[in-house]
């Protein structure tokens, strides 16, 4: 899978941000649940060894805590680009936060040890 370099430097919104990915491929809207991360229908599961994070842009809101949200842009084995978003903070959903943490540590550099 291929990283995409998307500039988000001028969008304000998390809506611009979600149009922007869409016109990069970004159309499938993910969600996470306990098979794992899953497509907007359901027909597809995807295990975090099968996704790849090419992108995020956080949100942070001036006045209320409430409006900190992430968008994670994600790619799949199969080849489907879409897009998860998540609270950060104390509002974060754990099942979200749990499988984006196993799908980055996966993708780690290797720190040069072997076992």
């Amino acid at each position: 899978m291929n990283e995409v370099e998307i500039k988000f430097d001028d969008m304000k919104t998390l809506s611009e941000c979600i149009d922007k990915a869409a016109t990069h491929g970004y159309v499938e809207q993910f969600s996470v649940d306990e098979n794992g991360l899953r497509n907007f229908d359901g027909s597809k599961h995807y295990l975090p060894d099968e996704v790849k994070i090419t992108n995020f842009y956080r949100f942070e809101g001036n006045s209320d805590p409430e409006d900190n949200s992430i968008l994670y842009m994600l790619a799949t084995n199969d080849g489907t680009k879409g897009l998860l978003v998540d609270a950060y903070g104390v509002y974060s959903d754990q099942k979200i936060g749990a499988f984006i943490v196993e799908v980055a540590e996966l993708h780690q550099p290797d720190n040069g040890t072997a076992e």
